[in-house]
């Protein structure tokens, strides 16, 4: 174990705090570590919807780069950020355990605004807009920007009447405030919640260090959303949401879907509880019957827009 390991994260707040916690994780396990964090183009370019910039792993690409030029060893993700085919020489090392996949509305302590026609709440995401106003057709979605404390700080300064916001992010950095509610109607992104660590294909050292922070049961359940994304999505961006749980009492796994159009006027919506050991290809059955009941169409509207 006399290799110390680069771990290479984004530099803000809520990345580094996930690139320390796999370093004690892989320190408890006897192995010396040092971070290197790095300011990412979706972290640079803060004027524009995410969506709008057209580049699939904003977030991941400065990561990739430095890891392929070995300036680091392995990088530490959100998965949800992740483009579901790495680059060459790239792999999945570990899957850390999920935490909570929920979204959540951060509003300013009255709820009134549910109700009325002219409300504005703000988030940079498609699936978020998109299911906001599939439930609330009147209402406007302002895009935002920035770190997750600047986009607080934002709600409190704006008009909005609230933002949404991964509900594990605000509890890993300990920012949630206490005006918020819980999107449970909203079928989260694919693998929001979870960690990934990805390590060079040939750097069989730090693969073998980082598999021991495997999480296996969310690991299965993270790829059959992200299998489930891949399938629909085909390289466009689109509002797409999946989230896969296993009961481990009935031994099952239980999967729901969701393609939206951008404004939220179609939604097209998959539920399925299948045996575990059918877990490998549910992602992809889910979505081919979502592409064979509309799915084909709107996937090609959305890629003209």
């Amino acid at each position: 174990m006399s290799k110390t390991i680069r771990i290479g994260t984004r530099d803000s707040e809520l990345a580094l705090w996930q690139a320390k916690t796999v370093e004690k994780q892989l320190n408890d396990l006897g192995y010396k570590t040092e971070i290197i964090a790095v300011k990412s183009d979706g972290d640079i370019v803060l004027d524009k919807p995410l969506y709008e910039l057209g580049i699939t792993g904003i977030f991941t690409k400065t990561l990739d780069l430095a890891m392929i030029q070995g300036k680091i060893d392995i990088a530490v993700h959100s998965m949800k950020d992740v483009p579901t085919l790495l680059p060459n020489g790239i792999v999945q090392g570990a899957v850390l355990e999920r935490a909570s996949a929920c979204d959540i509305l951060v509003h300013k302590g009255n709820l009134d605004f549910l109700s009325q026609e002219n409300a504005t709440i703000a988030s940079s995401s498609l699936r978020r807009k998109a299911s906001w106003l599939h439930k609330y057709p009147t209402h406007k979605v302002a895009d935002i920007r920035g770190n997750v404390t600047t986009r607080l700080q934002k709600v409190t300064d704006s008009n909005w009447n609230g933002a949404i916001f991964a509900e594990a992010g605000l509890d890993r950095i300990n920012l949630k405030p206490d005006n918020f509610i819980t999107l449970d109607w909203m079928i989260p992104a694919p693998a929001q919640g979870a960690m990934i660590v990805v390590c060079n294909a040939d750097d069989f050292f730090s693969l073998d260090a980082v598999s021991q922070l495997n999480h296996i049961e969310t690991e299965i359940c993270t790829y059959i959303e992200r299998q489930f994304l891949r399938t629909l999505e085909g390289g466009c961006t689109a509002p797409i949401g999946a989230i896969a749980t296993y009961n481990e009492k009935d031994d099952i796994i239980d999967f729901t879907g969701v393609l939206l159009s951008i404004d939220g006027k179609q939604k097209l919506e998959i539920t399925k509880t299948v045996a575990v050991f059918e877990w490998k290809k549910l992602g992809f059955h889910a979505a081919q019957e979502i592409l064979s009941n509309g799915g084909a169409q709107l996937m090609s509207e959305i890629k003209e827009k």
